[in-house]
């Protein structure tokens, strides 16, 4: 056991005494160059899941880029990249890509060439670290929303802050071993977590595939069947009908009541206050104008993310913008929202709607009630919706199990890098 001394530095605690307590500036130097006159196009993103990718590699959209790259700052593989406005989230990563970057990322490289890259960047993944960044110069803003969670304002932390903060400084040959050491660690364990999410990602595809057949095929597999002649429902139960929804919908605009919150419909179906999910990243209107009431129960199409799945029925009471779609039927909700969904999941809305910007389409009440859909008696209705409903149960809590494995898996990675760059652990002699 080597001995340790007190580093003073909370987040730190004790480190060996063979090692050097550092400025980060006195450690690692800022690349700034800019991307002018312009030597790439190759425009790169930051995430904190993905890490240093190119940016038509990134999950989820984000704010598009600027088509102009001349003002971008340049990032080298073996730069550290740092969001200067998202480093508490984690959003730092290694590059292994030459290309450009917006201003408001940090690239940085060790002074020394014999120091390892690697073990630094190790030491911004680690929460610990992550977290003694709340409150630093001009800080990160934590605000509590109306039921207690608490969503966080960014702002930039300035890079002569950032660049006198304390870290633990290895001697070179064990940064090198504290590194090589990690990768392998991390890659076994991102293995695990890849293996994981494969399988979240099956169940959820056979969620989906339960839904589409279930709401155009039905429950019995040998009934007889028909071909309706529409092309995204195809051969479906004999004894149904094909109806617009005009025919069996109802568009509804119900009145704002003083003390109703906001309600967003979002992407993986649920309707429901924002401040039951989150309130930081939305864009709230000076002025309300058209907003609609929303009653608990109500089926909910979203006119510009229905194409991705944001249907469903509302938990809440509460007020929205036009943007949403808020239908009444005599036929069950729930079906005609799965129906909706398996829509969605087959890019139909996309095939047959106009789009206004990329990845989405404009599904308002006009397309929805010119929209054929397969029309069940109603026992056959709640027969469908109540397998559906307990197959997405089923599959939903081995979902959940294994979202807490990737948790588990995440955790103990972290802790063993904080272990590790630390000091607290030494590498395992080969």
């Amino acid at each position: 056991m080597r001995e340790m001394k007190d580093s003073g530095i909370p987040w730190l605690d004790k480190y060996p005494a063979t090692w050097k307590l550092k400025k980060i500036k006195y450690c690692l130097q800022e690349r700034i160059e800019k991307n002018n006159p312009v030597r790439t196009t190759e425009i790169l993103s930051l995430t904190a899941k993905q890490g240093v990718i190119p940016y038509e590699q990134k999950e989820g959209g984000g704010n598009k880029p600027k088509e102009d790259v001349s003002a971008y700052r340049l990032a080298y593989p073996g730069d550290i990249v740092m969001n200067s406005m998202n480093i508490l989230s984690g959003s730092v990563g290694l590059s292994q890509y030459f290309g450009c970057v917006s201003p408001v990322y940090y690239m940085l490289r060790p002074w020394n060439i014999k120091e390892e890259v690697r073990y630094y960047n190790y030491i911004f993944q680690t929460t610990m670290f992550q977290r003694s960044l709340y409150g630093l110069g001009n800080g990160i803003l934590i605000k509590e929303s109306g039921n207690g969670k608490l969503n966080t304002i960014r702002m930039r932390i300035p890079m002569d802050k950032f660049g006198g903060l304390f870290i633990p400084v290895a001697p070179a040959k064990e940064q090198k071993r504290i590194s090589d050491y990690l990768d392998k660690i991390c890659t076994e364990i991102d293995a695990l977590a890849a293996d994981i999410q494969t399988q979240i990602d099956t169940l959820e595809q056979y969620k989906r595939s339960v839904i589409t057949e279930t709401v155009t095929k039905g429950l019995n597999p040998n009934v007889e069947m028909k071909d309706n002649g529409i092309q995204w429902i195809g051969m479906m139960p004999s004894h149904w009908d094909c109806i617009r929804g005009k025919y069996i919908l109802k568009y509804i605009q119900k009145p704002v009541r003083e003390d109703d919150g906001v309600i967003t419909c979002f992407r993986d179906g649920e309707v429901t206050l924002r401040s039951n999910r989150r309130e930081d990243g939305f864009t709230m209107a000076d002025k309300e104008i058209g907003y609609q009431g929303i009653d608990v129960g109500d089926l909910v199409v979203h006119g510009m993310d229905g194409f991705a799945g944001a249907i469903g029925i509302s938990d809440s009471r509460g007020k929205a913008s036009p943007v949403l779609n808020v239908l009444g039927t005599e036929q069950n909700k729930r079906y005609i929202m799965y129906f909706l969904r398996s829509m969605a999941y087959s890019d139909v809305f996309l095939a047959l709607a106009t789009g206004i910007r990329v990845r989405s389409c404009d599904l308002r009440w006009n397309k929805l009630a010119e929209l054929f859909y397969p029309v069940p008696p109603i026992e056959e209705q709640d027969a469908i919706v109540a397998h559906i409903d307990s197959v997405l149960q089923k599959t939903n809590d081995v979902t959940t199990d294994k979202k807490e494995q990737l948790a588990v898996l995440e955790s103990y990675k972290k802790s063993l890098i904080y272990e590790y760059v630390t000091g607290k652990k030494e590498v395992p002699a080969q």
